[in-house]
């Protein structure tokens, strides 16, 4: 046998069997003596033959936009671990978001372990100790003047009263500076 069978034929350019059939039986393949199709000389003349606007066009696979937030996160997952990150707006390759996917992957299990092991704490929580550590200190501090004055006076040889009076002003400056401060828990 000196070229290819129908169904060689066929799988090469990508037709069935029946379509390769049809051009034999209509003269549009060039075959050798033993009847298997010369694969060059039918490519040839079926492009001269076939009109283009007639023939099927590959079907291009339907890709689904993705959001510009989603190339965002994949880039900076990549960033922070000191991977090449692509630019805004050139699109991310199919490594690069496996590349992510993966590394968030490890993130999150990390976490779960962090988790399965008390390490992390509940930030409701943290938020909660330390509103609750601020009032009980707050609280020392509104006292202390009214503790501390008769001592103070006594070792200064002042009046009582008026030196409560002085300490806590100071105090309740103080405090009021510190009610500004917010924790930040990141």
């Amino acid at each position: 046998m000196e070229g290819l069978s129908e169904r060689q034929y066929a799988a090469r350019v990508g037709l069935s069997r029946g379509a390769i059939q049809k051009a034999k039986a209509t003269g549009r393949l060039v075959l050798y003596g033993d009847g298997s199709i010369d694969a060059v000389a039918s490519d040839a003349l079926r492009a001269e033959a076939t009109d283009p606007s007639k023939t099927r066009k590959a079907p291009q696979p339907k890709l689904k936009p993705v959001p510009e937030a989603a190339v965002s996160a994949v880039g900076e997952t990549l960033r922070e671990q000191g991977l090449a990150a692509p630019q805004i707006g050139s699109g991310t390759t199919f490594l690069q978001a496996k590349t992510a996917n993966e590394v968030l992957k490890a993130q999150e299990r990390r976490l779960r372990l962090q988790k399965l092991k008390c390490e992390l704490i509940d930030r409701a929580r943290a938020l909660s100790l330390v509103f609750r550590l601020a009032r009980q200190e707050r609280d020392v501090w509104v006292n202390w003047p009214a503790r501390a004055a008769a001592l103070m006076a006594a070792d200064l040889g002042v009046e009582s009263a008026a030196m409560q009076k002085v300490l806590e002003k100071h105090v309740r400056a103080q405090l009021d500076d510190l009610a500004e401060v917010k924790p930040d828990l990141r």
